[in-house]
């Protein structure tokens, strides 16, 4: 059997005997059903959650009289977070029982949304909302990792498979769940209703899903290596967010990264993430491409649903759901996409599909007050919907692919926390350059100005994706038919069903 290493401490694993709880159990069984049941509501519960915020930012900001810097701090303190310690809450689980670490981290992603509902002000909500990251670092890999350990391996593609498209009607759920909480009982509920769904959880998983872990689990977690990328990730962002008073942040945030990198560098083979997968010159392009490409997806979710509030008069529930054909499109065609890469290269589709995003964002760019949704909205979320499905599945795949086979787990991770790293950067980055700081989003026309300036950017970046994937994604690293494995563990985002080679013709990598 080839050696395979654990993607968040790159420890050699032995998949057949990792798990040492209950023997594994069928889809179709009462059991099986349970413990899929109890994975998809969790990581549900944290999918919507992080769909539901963005639509209550208007409101929300209002509530608590936060300026514009608070509105990207409530979405960032949680990426922070989940980002800077996805990959050792995974390992956590893995060492002292997947279920034990997924229930802390549910009890711990409950509390903290309560902590949410409740803030008194922004200052409390931001906290609140970087402790809900640290609950989500605990119970996403855990929600994956239990369906991998639990089942038996013929049922796992299925399980995974129907966790994935769950997740992506979570998706497509979300913002209209958002807007409806938001105009119907008010902005906290969009953290509060996270409340009763945790208690089910707990319930259902204390009952019927099995304690595993890895009995290999052993040696030394890289604590300061995730402590740095994370301080690293916080002082860069508050560097970005606040640039007037940030600039020493900046600074010790880009020698934290730097002195990450050296650590992990020397660290090897104890490293959070290990130098030798950066080997492959396409899985390094490939992850640019991610960085940037996610930079500007995350620009764009971020606020055009409030740009269609405070100047187009969109209602909550209406900005919601604006996004609803991407997600849509992307389900139905991710599939196809996927298959095409594998036939003709990753190259040609994923150079048109950020081109057609690009183009997307150009026509939303035009996106000001009084806007017509079917004429002006649409037709660009439409065609960057169809942009995305074209690239996401390739991007995927060739992030696994063009890895070595013993780091197929890690690849998923890196360009998980790629991915993440990206959005969380140009959130707090973009809206400060183009002028929207203070109280710009209460200011129609303050704030139109600056959603076009930020469609441009965003634009540009998905152009730059476009010429990086032309010029350094080269051959077909999907047709080596060695490099296709049943049996990857996969750790996902959680706000997309998962990186999964075996999930790939169900749905979507990321949405």
């Amino acid at each position: 059997m080839n050696e395979r290493r654990d993607e968040r401490a790159g420890r050699p694993e032995s998949p057949p005997t990792r798990d040492t709880g209950d023997r594994h159990i069928s889809l179709g069984t009462s059991a099986g059903r349970w413990v899929l049941f109890t994975t998809v509501l969790a990581s549900g519960m944290a999918l919507l959650d992080s769909t539901v915020v963005n639509v209550a930012l208007p409101t929300l900001g209002r509530g608590l009289h936060a300026d514009m810097a608070g509105l990207q701090w409530t979405v960032n303190a949680y990426t922070l977070t989940l980002a800077g310690l996805i990959l050792l809450g995974g390992s956590l689980g893995d060492r002292y029982g997947r279920r034990k670490i997924f229930l802390i981290g549910v009890v711990w992603f409950a509390a903290a949304s309560a902590a949410c509902g409740l803030a008194p002000n922004i200052e409390v909500l931001i906290g609140a909302r970087a402790l809900q990251g640290v609950g989500g670092a605990l119970l996403t890999p855990g929600s994956l990792a239990i369906i991998q350990a639990s089942f038996a391996r013929s049922d796992r593609p299925k399980a995974v498979g129907a966790w994935s498209g769950l997740g992506g009607v979570a998706a497509a759920v979300g913002p209209l769940l958002g807007g409806w909480l938001v105009e119907s009982v008010g902005w906290r509920w969009v953290f509060l209703i996270n409340l009763p769904v945790a208690v089910v959880v707990v319930l259902v998983a204390v009952r019927h899903v099995p304690e595993t872990r890895d009995p290999g689990a052993g040696g030394h977690f890289d604590v300061l290596g995730a402590a740095l990328a994370a301080l690293a990730l916080a002082g860069v962002t508050y560097g970005l967010i606040e640039p007037g008073t940030g600039k020493v942040a900046l600074i010790a945030g880009i020698a934290l990264g730097a002195a990450f990198v050296w650590l992990e560098i020397h660290r090897s083979p104890r490293a959070l993430v290990p130098v030798g997968i950066f080997a492959s010159r396409v899985f390094t392009s490939v992850n640019v491409v991610t960085l940037v490409m996610y930079a500007a997806m995350g620009v764009l979710t971020f606020i055009l649903v409030v740009q269609l509030q405070v100047s187009s008069g969109f209602s909550p529930i209406e900005a919601g759901t604006s996004m609803l054909p991407l997600t849509v499109l992307m389900l139905l065609l991710s599939a196809p996409a996927g298959e095409l890469a594998k036939r003709i290269g990753p190259r040609t589709p994923m150079t048109l599909g950020t081109l057609v995003c690009a183009g997307a964002l150009l026509l939303l760019s035009r996106v000001g007050a009084g806007a017509s949704y079917w004429v002006d909205v649409l037709p660009a979320v439409a065609l960057f919907g169809l942009g995305l499905a074209a690239t996401v599945a390739p991007l995927t795949a060739t992030v696994l692919a063009s890895a070595e086979e013993r780091y197929a787990g890690v690849a998923s991770g890196v360009n998980n926390a790629v991915a993440r790293t990206g959005g969380l950067l140009a959130v707090a980055a973009i809206p400060p350059l183009v002028g929207l700081t203070g109280a710009s989003y209460t200011d129609p026309s303050d704030f139109t100005a600056g959603f076009h300036a930020s469609m441009l950017s965003c634009a540009a970046l998905m152009a730059a994706a476009s010429l990086i994937t032309f010029l350094f994604i080269r051959g077909n690293v999907l047709a080596d038919p060695e490099r296709h494995e049943p049996e990857r563990r996969t750790y996902c985002p959680v706000d997309a069903p998962p990186i999964e080679e075996d999930c790939e013709k169900r749905s979507p990598a990321r949405s």
